[in-house]
């Protein structure tokens, strides 16, 4: 039995890019993915919860990642890194590509375990995370919601408390909200026991 600590230890792999349906690998592990807006900071905290600052690619230019990335740790499970959404100038095009190829992953994927969904603590819930919730609820995906960028706020019980009462009646969402901050490491250890317990 892998434990938590040899688990997140172990080195992160890229397994596959996903770009259209047709690429996404066959599943052969339990799976977390990870979802959220366009530089949301999903690829930092990918990097927190691994130890390593390459395993998941940053940019500073928002809708940069636009295909599916596997990753594995230690043969176990795979973290997989979703497309961001809502970048307001890409194409509408590519935005109907992206779409496609994050719900046909979302709703076709047995092993899929958990949806994290990152939300910016310093703006909340916006229209597009209310779509990709209300998707998941509709399909029985489950969720939990991680906020974001936290150590940017100061009122950070009071936005724990709005998220709460905002994804109380979303009927695939996990009850327990975790806050973050990848920069100081807040909360990533609550989200690696979480990921541990799917192995």
């Amino acid at each position: 039995m892998t434990t938590l600590r040899e688990l997140f230890s172990s080195e992160c792999k890229f397994v596959a890019g996903a770009a259209s349906p047709d690429q996404i690998p066959r599943y052969f592990l339990q799976e977390v993915a990870f979802i959220g807006r366009s530089n949301v900071g999903k690829s930092s905290l990918i990097n927190a919860l691994t130890r390593q600052k390459d395993c998941a690619r940053i940019s500073k230019t928002p809708g940069c990642t636009r295909q599916i990335n596997f990753f594995t740790l230690a043969n176990k499970i795979s973290l997989v890194d979703l497309p961001g959404y809502g970048y307001a100038t890409t194409s509408r095009e590519m935005r109907r590509s992206w779409d496609h190829l994050i719900l046909n992953y979302l709703l076709e994927r047995p092993n899929l375990r958990r949806v994290f969904l990152l939300i910016d603590s310093r703006h909340g819930i916006k229209k597009n995370d209310e779509e990709i919730m209300e998707i998941l609820d509709n399909s029985a995906v489950m969720y939990q919601v991680i906020l974001t960028k936290i150590d940017k706020i100061k009122n950070e019980a009071s936005i724990e408390d709005l998220m709460k009462s905002q994804i109380a009646n979303h009927a695939a969402a996990h009850p327990v909200i975790i806050s973050t901050s990848s920069k100081k490491t807040l909360g990533i250890q609550e989200i690696r026991e979480e990921i541990w317990r799917f192995i």
